[in-house]
């Protein structure tokens, strides 16, 4: 008998960029708290509009920064009105001649970019490499795109169960209604690929009425850049048009049993998809992801944690995926070729794809024959 194998999580939180959401969240002149990397911190906008984040609690008296004041360029304590910048040093205090050598706070590296806000983590204080980036999403900045639709949520379990999903084809037949064709896993340095291609499911998916388009499938091209932000090239594919969009897949560990799951679309405008038709699409998908994304917590608050896991041939590379991610919980001294060297992966989808098929008709034959009088 295997009996299943499982360490605590780690205590340890990634090294790596981490989105904590549509910077607009953060830009309404009031300081905001966000828990995360198991402290808590302070978010605010400075009055040259940079965004900053600091650990929450002023060192003078351990006052909670997020309950503060923003005042100019800095965020004032409210307990004695400490001033903080966004550098972590104390610009001044009111009743005071001067500011004390040490007067330092955690400071933490910022990014700005496509609308979202990003948060470096590095567990030994290094400020992140130049070759460890977030690609720039053209469509976030343009015109021709919707704006995002963005959600989060928290989930109670380690952030592992999240990114399992980029080698688990099987899942998406059985938890999320799709229906996989071709599927394949690319890692590399600091990404980790999965490409699929899809069909629809026609008993599991109702049948479009009053004119409207049909799905036949998609395709999808989903990158993490490092350990917590995915971005997925999108494309759902009707009977009449296809639609181009950019999901985004983000999160940020609360602490070593929670994170925060961020979702977020945007949709490309087209000549069969002009003006509000690609808002309400972008709004209609964006609600789609939500579910899929609800599917899995549902599973993920209800398993265990397996570091064992027992694999069929059909499986993804599971181990492999596992291998690439632990580079981000070690010193950077400690990663080994075997977490950064290219290995790629293309699954066998001919015996996942006759069961499926073979399933799916046989759901729609019952469908069929419940729906006969008796």
């Amino acid at each position: 008998m295997r009996a299943i194998e499982a360490e605590a999580a780690p205590t340890r939180f990634a090294r790596g960029w981490h989105c904590l959401g549509l910077s607009s969240r953060f830009t309404d002149g009031k300081p905001h708290t966000v828990k995360a990397f198991g402290q808590k911190l302070v978010v605010f906008a400075s009055g040259d509009g940079k965004l900053n984040v600091l650990d929450a609690y002023c060192r003078h008296m351990g006052g909670d920064l997020s309950q503060g004041t923003i005042k100019g360029n800095e965020i004032a304590c409210p307990f004695h009105d400490w001033r903080w910048g966004g550098d972590g040093k104390c610009k001044s205090i009111p009743y005071s001649r001067r500011v004390p050598l040490r007067a330092r706070t955690a400071a933490w590296t910022t990014m700005e970019q496509d609308g979202l806000l990003f948060v470096w983590n590095d567990p030994e204080g290094n400020p992140p490499p130049a070759d460890v980036t977030i690609p720039v999403i053209e469509g976030a900045t343009r015109d021709d795109w919707t704006d995002w639709v963005w959600s989060e949520t928290i989930v109670h379990t380690n952030c592992r169960e999240v990114v399992d999903n980029v080698v688990d084809m099987a899942h998406f037949f059985y938890v999320h209604y799709s229906f996989p064709t071709y599927f394949k896993n690319i890692f590399e340095g600091h990404t980790a690929t999965q490409i699929m291609k899809g069909s629809g499911r026609p008993d599991a998916r109702p049948p479009a009425r009053n004119g409207e388009p049909q799905m036949t499938g998609n395709t999808s091209i989903a990158t993490y850049h490092g350990p917590s932000f995915m971005i997925d090239d999108l494309t759902y594919h009707y009977d009449t048009m296809d639609i181009k969009s950019v999901l985004i897949n983000a999160h940020y560990p609360i602490d070593a049993n929670s994170f925060v799951l961020h979702s977020g679309i945007i949709v490309q405008r087209s000549d069969a998809l002009e003006g509000e038709a690609a808002d309400v699409m972008a709004r209609k998908l964006g609600d789609f992801i939500l579910k899929g994304f609800d599917q899995d917590i549902q599973i993920w608050k209800n398993k265990t944690r397996i570091d064992n896991p027992l694999l069929c041939e059909e499986d993804g590379p599971v181990y492999q995926l596992r291998r690439w991610y632990e580079q981000f919980y070690v010193d950077v001294a400690d990663v080994t070729p075997e977490m950064v060297e290219r290995f790629e992966y293309e699954l066998d989808t001919t015996r996942p794809v006759e069961a499926w098929r073979k399933e799916v008709e046989a759901n729609l034959a019952r469908r069929a024959a419940e729906s006969q009088p008796a």
